[in-house]
């Protein structure tokens, strides 16, 4: 199966096209998926969606660009959503230099606050990270992680950085995105990150491919180029390439690192095979 470590299928850019999406997500064997709310106007949306669609796990975070907007009760709305559901995790948070009138020590406050909610509950959190790699050094250096591990999506930092994150626990997720001619850095870094931290994403509905590698080309309502949940098999494909691996030795170590950090339930799986029935 394949296993989308890092989406937004709640966004509402997606809500025309969401029944089309999950049969080519099924057509395309995407198994399991991470869809991950970045302010609380989202959250239940993506509670709903977890609630009703198996195989996907919810992540709940404040994401950098929102953490000025944030209510006063807003870690007590994360903690109940975490609550209600065992196999939620903590995403998308993190620090971003690159969004105009940054307040980067405010960011860290609400990072450090749901990176421990998460070391607390040993869920995995989804960190983004923008133009602040020395700032999330010393956070993840300082305090606290889950013993299970974290990801760092769609990784974008410096190689030499990949050691020390890989020592505090980080996973890194590779994008269909990368797969611009102009991201060779990228290609570079992910052809060497140990094979037992690797992760695939979509991060849909942004970051899609390059154009003559968009297998599921899409477009908002309002004409808008939308990145397609499908398109995981382009980055999967693209990965493989780089890693000059068999598709199916990729598959398989990507199943076993993504259960690895983002465990579910029982035989939860997005598209469940049908029960074959028995008559006496």
């Amino acid at each position: 199966m394949l296993c989308d470590a890092h989406n937004h299928l709640h966004d509402t850019r997606l809500t025309p096209f969401r029944a089309a999406i999950r049969t080519e997500m099924e057509a395309a064997h995407v198994e399991r998926a991470v869809v991950n709310g970045t302010s609380e106007a989202v959250w239940e949306a993506v509670a709903e969606l977890a609630r009703t669609v198996s195989g996907l796990t919810s992540a709940f975070g404040l994401h950098p660009w929102k953490a000025a907007q944030r209510s006063p009760s807003w870690l007590d709305t994360l903690r109940r959503h975490l609550d209600a559901d065992p196999t939620a995790t903590v995403g998308e948070i993190g620090l971003d230099r690159w969004i105009e009138g940054h307040d980067l020590d405010h960011q860290r406050d609400v990072f450090i606050q749901q990176l421990a909610l998460a070391a607390e509950r040993n869920v995995a959190a989804t960190i983004q990270c923008i133009r602040a790699w020395g700032a999330l050094w010393e956070v993840l250096r300082e305090q606290q992680v889950p013993a299970r591990g974290f990801l760092i999506h769609a990784y974008g930092g410096p190689a030499e950085m990949v050691t020390g994150f890989v020592e505090r626990g980080a996973y890194f997720s590779f994008s269909p995105y990368f797969l611009h001619p102009r991201k060779t850095a990228q290609r570079d870094i992910f052809a060497q990150i140990p094979a037992d931290r690797l992760l695939v994403e979509t991060d849909a509905p942004d970051l899609r491919p390059p154009d003559e590698r968009n297998a599921h080309p899409l477009q908002s309502e309002s004409g808008e180029p939308l990145n397609h949940p499908a398109n995981l098999t382009v980055a999967y494909a693209g990965l493989a390439e780089i890693r000059t691996l068999a598709p199916d030795a990729l598959e398989q170590l990507i199943e076993e690192n993504f259960t690895r950090l983002f465990p579910a339930r029982s035989g939860a799986r997005l598209h469940p095979q049908p029960r074959i029935q028995t008559h006496p």
